[in-house]
């Protein structure tokens, strides 16, 4: 399953911050996610990350691993020649 995750820092961005993102990150690739883009954003969100998961029981364990520094929104995404039964929307 393809999923986006909108997220929005809680505290100040520090090296450690940085560095604890990194390690999840690292420690998720060797489970079942696939990160496929990890952008900083301006605006309402910080980050934006589209990653590939099996399901949603996996994407909600990546949220609550990182629920003390991150709000984060999770979206399911489903391409548009597959959620449209006229194809492309």
């Amino acid at each position: 399953m393809l999923f986006i995750a909108l997220a929005k820092y809680k505290t100040k961005l520090s090296k450690e911050v940085v560095a604890q993102n990194l390690k999840d990150i690292e420690a998720d690739t060797k489970g079942q996610v696939r990160y496929l883009g990890i952008y900083w954003t301006l605006g309402r969100y910080d980050t934006v990350v589209l990653f590939e998961a099996p399901n949603e029981k996996v994407a909600m364990n990546l949220v609550l691993k990182r629920a003390d520094r991150m709000e984060i929104e999770i979206l399911v995404a489903v391409p548009a020649e597959e959620g449209s039964p006229a194809g492309p929307v």
